[in-house]
C-alpha cells in the first residue's frame, strides 16, 4: 500500500516500467543492535540486554521474502549487512539470509557480500565463521589509530585490539576496508598525516575516511551545545580534506567518492548502486530502499519492526512513489558525490525529466574551476568537492 499522499504520476509509472526492465538489484540488511552507542552516531542503533537471534532471523527472512515477491527475476549484484553492529549477528543468521537472498534472486558472478564489523576481540573471533557463511568483504570500524581519539569517540576497543582484528580480517576475507574519522577537535595536519601514512601501510584496497560531523540528536551535539568541546574550524578541516586526497592519490587509492577511496576495481559495488541511482531493497529496522520508482522505509524501533512483521509479513512503515522532481534531485545529489560525476543526458532520459541541470550555472561554475562540464559528463573538481552543497544549490533546475 502506498504511503498517504503519494501520487502516481504518468512519469513515475513510466520510470517504474523502465526500472522493471533493468535487472540489477542490491540488497541492504540492517542489524540495529550495538554494545554501546557512540557519541557521534546518528544511525539507527540500539543497546539491548538480550537479543533473541532466532526471532530476529525469522523476522528478517520474512521481511526479505516480502521484498523478493515485489521484485521477481532480478539479478542480485550485492548484499550489505549494515547497522548497528552486524558482526553481532550469529553466523547462522548471516548464512540463512545469504542463502535466502540468492534463492530469491539470481546472484551475479562474484556477488559482493559486505558486513560491517567492530574490531572487538569477541567479534573478530567470528570472522572465520562469517566468511564461511558467504561474507567476502568486511568493513571494519577502526575509526582511529590513536588511543586518546578512540576514547573521545566513545569506542570500546583499543588500538592494539583494532589492529589485531584488521589482521584477522585480512586472513579471512578476500576484500577488507576500514573506516577512520578525522578532523577531530585540535587535530593537526601532522597528526593526521602520520595516522593516514600508517593506515595506508596496511595494504587494504579500500578506505572510508570521514570528517567528524556533529549530527543532531547525538551526544556530541548536546556536548557542543553545552560548550564542552568545539569542532575543528572549516578552514583547517578543508586543509585536512585536501591533504587526504593528495596522500591517497599518491598511494594509488584515490577518492572515487567524497569520503571513499579505493584501488581501481576495488570500489564498493553496493555503494556505487546508491550513488549511481540504481534499485536496492532495504530490509530490517529503519532500512531505506529504492525500488520501481518508490521510496521504502522500515520501522526504526526494533520492537515496532518485529510487531509489524508479525502483523503484516513485512516491516514497512512507508512506501511512496517518488515524483520526477524528487528522483532528479536525488540522482544529482548522489551522482555528484562520485569522482566520475554523472552523464546528464543519460540521466534525463532514464528519469524522464526535461532537464536535470542549469547549463548557464554549469558554465559559470566551470569558469570558477568548480566543475568539469562536457556534453556527456558533469563532475565536481577537487576544489568543487569542498563546495558541493553550493554547487548543487546553483546547478539544479
Amino acid at each position: 500500500m502506498l504511503g498517504e499522499g503519494a501520487v502516481a504520476s504518468r512519469a513515475s509509472l513510466d520510470f517504474a516500467r523502465e526500472q522493471r526492465s533493468s535487472s540489477d538489484l542490491a540488497l541492504y540488511i540492517h542489524w540495529p543492535f550495538c554494545v554501546s552507542k557512540c557519541p557521534y552516531c546518528d544511525f539507527n542503533s540500539h543497546v539491548r540486554a538480550g537479543i533473541d537471534q532466532d526471532a530476529w532471523r525469522d523476522s528478517l527472512l520474512r521481511d526479505l521474502a516480502h521484498e523478493a515477491a515485489l521484485l521477481p527475476g532480478r539479478r542480485l549484484t550485492s548484499i550489505f549487512f549494515g547497522g548497528g553492529t552486524p558482526s553481532l549477528m550469529t553466523p547462522v543468521t548471516v548464512a540463512a539470509l545469504v542463502e535466502a537472498a540468492t534463492a530469491h534472486w539470481t546472484p551475479a558472478d562474484e556477488l559482493e557480500i559486505t558486513l560491517e564489523a567492530n574490531p572487538s576481540s569477541v567479534e573478530a573471533e567470528r570472522f572465520a565463521d562469517l566468511a564461511a557463511s558467504g561474507v567476502n568483504r568486511v568493513s571494519l570500524g577502526l575509526q582511529s589509530l590513536d588511543e586518546d581519539a578512540l576514547r573521545f569517540l566513545g569506542r570500546a576497543h583499543s588500538v592494539g585490539e583494532g589492529l589485531a582484528a584488521l589482521a584477522t580480517a585480512q586472513r579471512h576475507f578476500g576484500r577488507v576496508s576500514f573506516d577512520l574519522i578525522y578532523a577531530l577537535p585540535e587535530q593537526t595536519a601532522e597528526q593526521w598525516s602520520a595516522m593516514l601514512t600508517q593506515a595506508l601501510s596496511f595494504g587494504t584496497d579500500h578506505l572510508s575516511l570521514y570528517q567528524l560531523t556533529i549530527e543532531p540528536g547525538t551526544r556530541f551535539a548536546a556536548l557542543h551545545a553545552a560548550g564542552k568541546f568545539e569542532p575543528l574550524d572549516a578552514d583547517r578541516s578543508a586543509d585536512l580534506f585536501e591533504l587526504t586526497a593528495a596522500m591517497t592519490d599518491a598511494a594509488g587509492i584515490p577518492a572515487y567518492e567524497i569520503s571513499n577511496h579505493a584501488r581501481p576495481g576495488a570500489e564498493s559495488r553496493h555503494n556505487l548502486t546508491y550513488w549511481r541511482y540504481g534499485d536496492y531493497a532495504g530490509v530490517g529496522p529503519g532500512a531505506h530502499g529504492r525500488r520501481l520508482g518508490a521510496r521504502t522505509v522500515r520501522h526504526r524501533k526494533p520492537e515496532n519492526f518485529l510487531a509489524a512483521v508479525a502483523r503484516n509479513g513485512h516491516g514497512l512503515v512507508e512506501e511512496a512513489l517518488l515524483s520526477v522532481e524528487e528522483k532528479a534531485a536525488e540522482a544529482l545529489v548522489m551522482g555528484l558525490r562520485l569522482a566520475e560525476g554523472i552523464d546528464p543526458a543519460a540521466l534525463t532520459e532514464r528519469l524522464g525529466v526535461g532537464s536535470l541541470i542549469d547549463p548557464a550555472a554549469a558554465a559559470r561554475l566551470q569558469k570558477l574551476g568548480l566543475v568539469e562540464h562536457t556534453p556527456r559528463r558533469l563532475k565536481a573538481t577537487p576544489a568543487g568537492r569542498l563546495l558541493l552543497d553550493r554547487i548543487l544549490a546553483e546547478i539544479a533546475v
